[in-house]
């Protein structure tokens, strides 16, 4: 095996020692060292992506024997997060710096400079990706054990950590490649911060959002989104450095403070453009005292109405079968009863669930609220299936003039504030 490896440097060596001679004879005066580089990181980045390759292949067949994430959740994380990749590029990098000047004997020495730094870039910037993956596998790895909790928590940092992430290895990018001392660069910096922070607050503050803006993906121009701090609603016009405009639905351009997306409550409504829903959550307030038991008149009547026809029967059913049971049964507070309410109640969820305006496949719900000064309030809880916004005033007005006029035939009122006289 060492005779193969010595023979195999000894060809790359006599190789390079060719290219040389051939190069400094067809290369202009005072030039060839560009044609060297570029000759040289060819060759490096053949090599490279050899050995690359045969990392691979290997760390994934070993790999495969790991496949069962239960038992082996840790092994299960790192694969899934491509970390593989970033330790099977480290390793056939840091082989290439280690060789590549026993291989280009006799060439130009300035070019070996130049491919030292760049080899120690690539290093770092793999680095750097390896770290950003290990966030990845330790979600993958939370999320097999099912613990959401610690899964959010990374999702909470992982944006920050990014971000000094970024600081981090740019300033030890910017050192690679000038060959700067990493002291001077942090020193210099330590010396104008306070400079920069006064001068540049808003600007900073607006960079820093940015970036969290385009990791997260929580906002986008053109999306539909409300800040009820402001009053606003409407669409992303525009987000630079410093001010985000949104054009509001009455034709109005609203401005903001770019940083004001990472401090100010904003609620993004592009969910219900996308898939054209849009909710509906509005109450009607009715009056106690028109609260009765109804009685067995009141129910034939009410079984005249298609929608609670059905229901009706079964619970007049139900009810004589327990009354049966019960001593004292002529007594209309004994035992279960209906209410004009709760068949109101009930006739209004059917209602809704056969307006062909209402989406079926989002929740459908007619429910009490707790008791205020007002009355009663009996909330109702769905999704037009049109989020535009004409359209879904004309949905929800229809069914509150229905419901409204409907509760007439339950003999409920409606509260209402009276006028001054």
């Amino acid at each position: 095996m060492k005779d193969e490896i010595k023979d195999t440097k000894s060809f790359l060596q006599e190789l390079s020692e060719q290219l040389y001679i051939y190069i400094s004879k067809i290369s202009p005066t005072g030039f060839e060292w560009i044609f060297h580089i570029i000759v040289k990181m060819a060759m490096l980045f053949g090599i490279f992506m050899v050995l690359d390759l045969i990392f691979k292949i290997i760390i994934n067949y070993v790999f495969r024997f790991f496949h069962n994430e239960e038992k082996f959740p840790v092994v299960k994380s790192v694969y899934q997060s491509r970390i593989t990749n970033s330790v099977a590029h480290f390793v056939a990098l840091a082989i290439i710096g280690s060789i590549h000047e026993s291989i280009f004997v006799g060439a130009l020495e300035k070019t070996t400079i130049f491919i030292h730094r760049s080899v120690n870039l690539g290093l770092v910037l793999i680095l750097a990706g390896m770290l950003y993956r290990s966030l990845t596998g330790f979600r993958y790895y939370f999320t097999i054990k099912q613990d959401y909790y610690k899964v959010m928590a990374i999702n909470a940092i992982s944006e920050t950590v990014k971000i000094l992430g970024i600081f981090i290895f740019s300033i030890v990018s910017i050192c690679v490649v000038f060959g700067i001392k990493g002291t001077t660069i942090v020193g210099s910096l330590g010396a104008i911060t306070a400079v920069l922070v006064l001068v540049f607050r808003d600007t900073i503050l607006g960079f820093i959002t940015g970036i969290h803006v385009a990791t997260s993906k929580s906002l986008k121009v053109g999306d539909w989104i409300g800040i009820p701090k402001y009053n606003i609603e409407g669409n992303i016009l525009d987000i630079n450095l410093l001010t985000t405009k949104i054009t509001n639905f009455d034709k109005t351009i609203s401005s903001i403070p770019t940083y004001d997306l990472l401090t100010t409550e904003i609620k993004n409504l592009q969910v219900m453009s996308e898939s054209n829903t849009r909710r509906i959550k509005k109450s009607i307030f009715f009056n106690i005292n028109s609260f009765k038991f109804l009685n067995v008149e009141e129910i034939e009547k009410l079984k005249e109405i298609n929608l609670i026809e059905q229901y009706l029967n079964e619970k007049t059913s139900e009810i004589n079968l327990e009354k049966e049971k019960i001593e004292h049964n002529d007594k209309i507070i004994n035992g279960r009863q209906l209410t004009n309410i709760g068949v109101f109640r009930h006739y209004a969820q059917k209602y809704l669930e056969n307006d062909p305006e209402i989406a079926k496949e989002s929740p459908i719900m007619v429910r009490q609220l707790e008791i205020t000064t007002q009355g009663l309030p009996m909330e109702v809880y769905c999704f037009a299936n049109d989020s535009k916004w004409e359209k879904f005033e004309q949905i929800q007005a229809d069914i509150f003039d229905h419901l409204l006029v409907a509760s007439k035939e339950f003999d409920l009122q409606i509260m209402q504030i009276g006028l001054p006289k």
